[in-house]
């Protein structure tokens, strides 16, 4: 780096930690982090510990047996009687959770794909099953056959290992996209204000007046950006981490769920922060160096912001599968890689692949930028 390089490098650093506004965009996003990754967990863990008293008010559309409404009460169903027209009524009224009705020796579990009534539906299951079982036990006991040996003749245990939480997957799926928005919205304003905000406060002319390359004042401006969008990214990611130790330690569902990074896994995160930094600094540059003010570079970016953050929000949603092809997609491929390595997946060729597709990408973009710099119609447009 030559000392034309560093002096720029030098300014742009004293204006962007000097200025609040870029220090509100630094540091904003990463103290929001916590209240969103805590949120989300005591939204699921309060869904996956919900009173049965609000989703067990079932309407059976015939007369129970004694049988039934046996088991009815050990299961805590509030039994509700009644003729299925009526059901429809209490049901759009949402006066019952769900409604069941009885043809011969078919049941029909009458309901939605709200919540409530997704609860309500697994406890009615429970009850049929029940109920089945008992008959069941019945039958075999009038033909002398021993019930419990014949229903144990087949035992299916069931382990849940840490990996296979899928609310934790998620935690830790948001926690680091939660880093990339943050990298994202940090990168935009100090590229901005260093290209579009020079424009109109009319000191970029007077920088371009000293005999300092296209080159120099480029590289100088890109560092900052790199610099300030990658010191929000690790702050943002220690704070995830932290959060995450902390919905461990605080929720009852999260208890023992492995729902915080490995080293291996960190490691993996650090890199892809410095990389993707790098790489959506060098894009915001080029973006808002073809504005000519400061509010025009700031729409254009929006975009960018849109195109970096979702398309790895919706990979995490539908759990795609990382491939050769994707790990060249910038962006995308970011996204993919971490979620691997929170599962312990560490392929190797899709790792090299996209790292060194995101160093030809920077250099493309500083290339362009440089070119941009050069253009006096791009500069005084």
């Amino acid at each position: 780096m030559n000392n034309n390089t560093k002096n720029i490098l030098k300014k742009e650093l004293r204006r962007t930690f000097r200025d609040k506004k870029s220090l509100l965009m630094m540091l904003l996003v990463p103290i929001i982090i916590p209240a969103f990754i805590i949120g989300m967990a005591a939204f699921y863990n309060m869904m996956g510990n919900k009173n049965p008293e609000d989703y067990n008010k079932i309407g059976f559309a015939y007369e129970l047996t004694e049988e039934e409404k046996a088991i009815a009460k050990e299961l805590k169903i509030d039994v509700i009687n009644g003729t299925e027209d009526n059901f429809k009524e209490m049901y759009k009224n949402k006066e019952i959770d769900l409604y069941i009705t009885k043809n011969s020796n078919t049941y029909t579990i009458n309901t939605n794909n709200s919540t409530n009534a997704a609860y309500a539906e697994t406890l009615a299951s429970t009850y049929f099953e029940a109920l089945k079982n008992n008959l069941q036990a019945q039958i075999l006991a009038n033909n002398d056959i021993n019930a419990v040996e014949f229903f144990t003749m087949v035992n299916v245990d069931k382990k849940v290992v840490e990996e296979e939480s899928m609310m934790g997957s998620m935690l830790k799926s948001y926690g680091f996209l939660f880093c990339i928005m943050a990298i994202t919205i940090a990168a935009s304003y100090p590229a901005t204000d260093t290209t579009a905000g020079e424009k109109e406060r009319g000191t970029l002319e007077t920088l371009l007046t000293f005999p300092i390359k296209a080159r120099d004042i480029i590289v100088g401006k890109f560092l900052c950006v790199s610099i300030s969008s990658i010191i929000t990214g690790i702050l943002s990611f220690t704070l995830s981490i932290v959060s995450l130790n902390v919905v461990q330690n605080s929720f009852e569902m999260f208890k023992g769920g492995g729902i915080t990074y490995n080293v291996s896994t960190i490691l993996c995160g650090i890199a892809l922060i410095i990389a993707y930094g790098i790489l959506i600094s060098g894009i915001s540059i080029a973006v808002a160096s073809k504005s000519k003010t400061f509010k025009e570079a700031q729409s254009s970016l929006t975009l960018v912001m849109f195109l970096s953050f979702f398309p790895g929000m919706i990979c995490s949603m539908i759990s795609v599968k990382t491939t050769f092809g994707l790990a060249l997609v910038p962006f995308l491929n970011t996204a993919l890689i971490f979620n691997d390595a929170t599962t312990g997946i560490f392929n190797i060729t899709n790792i090299v692949a996209a790292f060194v597709t995101s160093i030809i990408y920077i250099a493309i973009v500083l290339y362009v930028i440089i070119k941009q710099y050069k253009s006096e119609k791009v500069l005084f447009s």
